[in-house]
């Protein structure tokens, strides 16, 4: 996949068929958008491309109001770019949202990046789609832009789940209430915090379960509690999918308050440091909890790795 964070592109990458979007967590709603894109990829013989904006426009306003934001992303913009590879996406342009993209009205942003910078042959949104300064835009001034600037458009339809449109704020609530499970037949697949091993307190080690722990910053993290996991290690020598326990939390035995992951991987005894892995979120387990001794916790640790396995193992 080629990718581009900026909106000067090669010609070799324009006349690409793409979906726009956030595309926070890819999920169902965002991968319909990117199989309308694909099926004119291939009518059109064009490269299949994706157009977000990073960062999140989220962010960039909360920065620019000082409004305090709390952690709310559910993939960082490399394990989207990742989540997105897999699903065949051969261009991923990422422009920047910033103050310049901000105050181009509607027209102006289908005319000066979708026309002009990108050349664009084929667009495809969301029905809920808006854009321009102040949201003045929508799907239906986006086809009526693109007859004049002689590119398609097509307006992909919303996707449920039960009574509830698929979105990512359903599947952050979802996450916040303990149900990854809710979560994943949102997204399509299990969801997923994704980072580079670092090195801790190695506090697990001495309690005879060494963790692989990644940083969760910037992103919003699921309930607090212990989950089994599906890990996958997706550089260096232990390349593969491992099974594992996973606590997230502020760890209330030492004091911490910082949330963090700490990821158990089951038969495993390989150096993860310093190598990317992709914790997927499969069952919640229990919440975090405060015990009185080391000697509680390493039985219920006990008790959870037996937990984890059995769920895992019926996958």
């Amino acid at each position: 996949m080629r990718r581009f964070q900026t909106s000067n592109i090669p010609n070799s990458a324009r006349g690409a068929a793409v979906a726009i979007g956030n595309f926070d967590g890819v999920h169902l709603g965002h991968q319909a958008v990117i199989d309308v894109a694909r099926a004119q990829a291939i009518k059109s013989n064009a490269p299949l491309g994706i157009l977000t904006f990073e960062p999140h426009p989220r962010s960039f306003f909360a920065a620019k109001f000082n409004h305090d934001l709390l952690p709310f992303r559910l993939l960082s913009a490399e394990a989207r770019a990742h989540r997105l590879e897999k699903l065949g996406v051969k261009l991923l342009l990422e422009l920047p949202f910033d103050q310049a993209l901000c105050d181009l009205g509607d027209w102006e942003f289908s005319q000066k990046i979708l026309s002009e910078a990108f050349g664009l042959s084929h667009v495809v949104v969301g029905a809920d789609f808006c854009f321009g300064k102040g949201r003045q835009g929508n799907a239906t001034t986006l086809c009526d832009h693109a007859n004049t600037l002689d590119f398609d458009v097509t307006i992909a339809d919303l996707k449920n789940y039960n009574t509830q449109v698929i979105s990512s704020t359903n599947i952050r609530n979802a996450l916040a209430a303990a149900n990854p499970r809710g979560a994943a037949a949102m997204l399509g697949h299990w969801h997923r915090l994704e980072g580079l091993v670092t090195h801790g307190e190695k506090r697990g080690r001495e309690l005879g379960y060494p963790t692989a722990n990644i940083s969760i910053d910037g992103l919003q993290p699921p309930a607090f509690g212990v989950y089994a996991v599906l890990v996958d290690v997706l550089t260096g020598p232990n390349l593969g999918t491992y099974h594992g326990a996973t606590s997230i939390g502020v760890r209330p035995m030492f004091g911490e308050n910082r949330p963090n992951c700490e990821t158990f991987i089951f038969d495993f005894t390989g150096d993860l440091y310093g190598e990317t892995v992709s914790i997927g979120l499969v069952d919640y387990l229990r919440g975090e909890e405060k015990f009185d001794g080391l000697g509680s916790l390493i039985t219920q640790m006990d008790a959870d790795c037996t937990r984890a396995r059995s769920i895992l193992e019926s996958l």
